[in-house]
């Protein structure tokens, strides 16, 4: 019998459930299309809305994200002292897939220390594609029992973690004019 773990599953492109801080996510490898059009297939969501990397260390971003056009105040303020819990909007770096960013000239990224999903980005030393675990328009799961069975068939694997038990989405604040996109 075939041993299938976390890694493997996401290095064969395969999209999984995983909690984050206040609810459950869906998410594959940033770097293959074909997993981002299965996850927004599975999602029912519509590409042009952009996703968010999440990520276990932030030189886990760094191949996504474009400090360059960033005032080293703002690259500084960011990459030492990253705010627990909340969503950066970042510049990209220019040869980043559309299926990411949508129709913007940036991305969503997030910093998380849940344990489970610290460990797998350690383990395949990137960031991973994150959105909330639920069909599109439909409430987000809390926890790995209340995922969408509908949704739950479709997906290759589910980490059975615990989220943070934050109380709400993160808050998303544009690193280049410190907007609060949604707090």
């Amino acid at each position: 019998m075939k041993r299938f773990t976390p890694q493997k599953i996401f290095d064969d492109g395969g999209v999984f459930a995983y909690p984050t801080e206040a609810v459950f996510g869906l998410g594959c490898d940033p770097d293959n299309d074909d997993a981002i059009q299965k996850l927004l297939s599975i999602k029912q969501r519509s590409a042009e809305k952009g996703l968010i990397l999440l990520a276990g260390h932030y030189s886990q971003l760094l191949s996504y994200i474009d400090e360059t056009v960033l005032p080293e105040s703002k690259r500084l303020k960011y990459s030492l002292n990253w705010p627990v819990g909340v969503t950066l909007i970042y510049p990209v770096k220019k040869q980043l897939s559309t299926l990411l960013t949508g129709k913007f000239n940036s991305i969503a990224v997030r910093i998380t220390t849940q344990p489970d999903v610290v460990a797998l980005c350690k383990q395949v030393n990137k960031p991973i594609v994150s959105t909330s675990a639920n069909l599109s328009g439909k409430s987000p799961a809390i926890r790995w029992q209340d995922l969408d069975p509908l949704l739950v068939d479709k997906l290759d694997f589910v980490i059975k973690g615990q989220t943070l038990d934050y109380n709400q989405p993160s808050k998303i604040i544009d690193v280049l004019t410190g907007d609060v996109i949604r707090s």
